[in-house]
């Protein structure tokens, strides 16, 4: 039996090497002849049902097939390799907005220094950039003092894996001399950040969160990075992911929520979100292919933006799923979020998956105007922020918007989750195939390490199917979005997580309320694709009558 079962694993034309105790058996396989009865026991496996005569007029064509496996697996693929196919978001017929238009933020109106400084840790990005404008702190001072807040609480939070302190230093001298000089860049200029340890940094590690890249020096700054240093913004940390982009569970530990230190901060911008929550960051950047920026935000109570997809480059970044990535920012406000994205959209000539086209935010616009929807079922149904959610629907209602029921399409989007399970399993096949990826962490049936094995089973052609079920929830979405301009889903729970990832659809996360237990939790609104202006200037609108991003937890007060 157990003889039997490795032949089957060992079938490589089915997409499948054997794997025990970490051991790769690919070479062995491929010297062993494939007969008829293998393929039965592998067919079986993927859910076919050829008869014997037609699998032994295959026979040669998958000898051919394994033989071709094994030279591809000797050319050199870094993860920063891209497939030459590249996902395309745009529904049908869909037209960019042509005309830009210069980004204007709201009035910082008279901003002072607090009597009892700690106060700045929570100030915003807005607020601080105001009190560097007006040299009523400098970039140098505003530095230090966040780099001693990381200092301090992250032996609690474990939300860092390396200070940039020397280059942060750096940064914010060349930031104050600019500024005296008349120089002054914008709203970044002189204000510290964080940005997500899979982003590559010049002169610094960039671990991936992971034991295998855990001592990784990619010397070259990201897109991102380069685009906040060309803004003026000062680098002060490196924060943790949970290992390669999945969970709050690092090589360094469990990085903490600052409102419960004995639960994670959930993934996988964990250290983002805890950092920005615990006043150690004004802003952070993070990603997410699947939930990674609105579920810390939800652990953490800040607020996040995940773009459409083709927004910002991803040059730089990790590779984790080609088609579903995307970079965001995590902050204090909306508005923040605005600033920082602002900075950061748009091509570079490096990652060709990113479209020019203009970001027109601007608090101004008026929202009045805009039809919103909301989940009806997603909001019926009982779950835990049921009670924070349905006072957010009536705080719309009281501010005068009609909320418009909706449903998503009704496909099997929950399958096509299998996208990052494949594209995640090339990106990582190195590791995979050399067993580098027993050293990870996490080693259960749902870690990293069982779902790049599992995806070797996974076949080209079926691969290919979720892609054309994917492209068909692109058209229907199309619709959905044509009868509103923005709508309104629970955070977590129901599809909507699932269905705007597959589809690149921009999200903003937002705290609005607590339980119980005193957690934060949050609420997702979801805007057109490209449509970041419209749909951060309504939920500006929106939190700015709220107070619940103004509330700090007690262990950085």
């Amino acid at each position: 039996m157990i003889r039997n079962l490795n032949r089957i694993l060992t079938l490589s034309a089915f997409g499948g090497v054997l794997f025990v105790s970490g051991a790769f058996f690919g070479k062995q396989a491929q010297m062993e002849k494939i007969t008829v009865p293998m393929v039965q026991s592998a067919q079986q496996l993927l859910g076919l049902n050829f008869k014997p005569a037609q699998l032994d007029t295959a026979l040669a064509e998958l000898t051919d097939l394994r033989k071709s496996y094994g030279r591809l697996r000797e050319a050199k693929l870094d993860n920063s390799v891209p497939p030459a196919l590249m996902f395309n978001p745009l529904p049908v017929g869909f037209k960019f907005e042509k005309e830009s238009k210069t980004f204007k933020a709201s009035d910082a109106g008279k901003v002072s220094l607090p009597a009892n400084q700690e106060e700045l840790a929570f100030y915003t990005v807005r607020e601080l950039a105001e009190l560097v404008r007006t040299k009523k702190i400098s970039s140098v001072e505003l530095t230090r003092f966040f780099l001693a807040r990381l200092k301090k609480y992250d032996t609690k939070l474990h939300c860092v894996t390396s200070l940039t302190e020397e280059l942060a230093l750096q940064q914010a001298q060349q930031a104050d001399a600019e500024i005296k000089a008349g120089k002054y860049k914008g709203l970044l200029h002189g204000i510290p950040y964080g940005v997500k340890d899979l982003l590559s940094t010049k002169g610094y590690k960039t671990t991936w969160g992971s034991v295998p890249y855990k001592d990784q020096v990619i010397d070259e700054d990201a897109t991102v990075v380069q685009k906040l240093r060309e803004a003026g913004a000062v680098l002060v940390a490196k924060t943790t992911l949970g290992e390669l982009a999945m969970g709050d569970v690092w090589y360094g530990g469990k990085t903490r929520t600052p409102w419960d230190l004995n639960r994670g901060s959930s993934g996988s911008s964990a250290g983002s979100a805890s950092a920005v929550a615990a006043g150690l960051l004004p802003f952070a950047i993070g990603t997410e292919t699947l939930g990674s920026i609105v579920s810390p935000s939800t652990a953490c109570g800040t607020t996040g933006l995940r773009p459409t997809y083709g927004r910002v480059s991803r040059h730089g970044a990790m590779a984790l799923s080609w088609s579903m990535d995307k970079i965001g920012p995590i902050a204090r406000s909306v508005e923040d979020c605005a600033i920082v994205f602002n900075a950061i959209y748009g091509p570079d000539g490096k990652d060709q998956s990113v479209y020019e086209t203009p970001f027109n935010y601007s608090p101004s616009i008026n929202v009045k105007k805009l039809r919103i929807g909301y989940l009806k079922s997603d909001f019926d149904r009982d779950y835990g922020f049921k009670t924070q959610d349905q006072a957010t629907l009536e705080a719309l209602r009281k501010a005068g918007h009609e909320l418009i029921p909706m449903e998503l399409p009704k496909l099997p989007v929950n399958d096509l989750v299998m996208t990052i399970s494949v594209e995640g399993a090339a990106a990582f096949e190195q590791i995979t195939l050399n067993g580098k990826v027993d050293q990870m962490v996490n080693q259960d049936r749902n870690a990293w390490p069982n779902t790049f094995r599992s995806a070797r089973f996974i076949p080209a052609v079926e691969y290919l199917q979720a892609q054309r079920v994917r492209y068909q929830l692109i058209q229907e979405m199309d619709k959905l979005m044509q009868k509103v301009d923005v709508y309104v889903s629970p955070s977590l729970g129901g599809s909507n997580l699932v269905v705007t990832n597959l589809t690149g659809h921009p999200c903003v996360v937002i705290p609005n309320g607590f339980t119980n237990q005193n957690r934060p939790t949050t609420i997702t609104f979801i805007g057109k694709l490209f449509g970041e202006a419209e749909l951060l200037a309504f939920v500006k609108a929106y939190q700015d009558k709220t107070d619940f991003h103004k509330k700090h937890p007690s262990i950085a007060l």
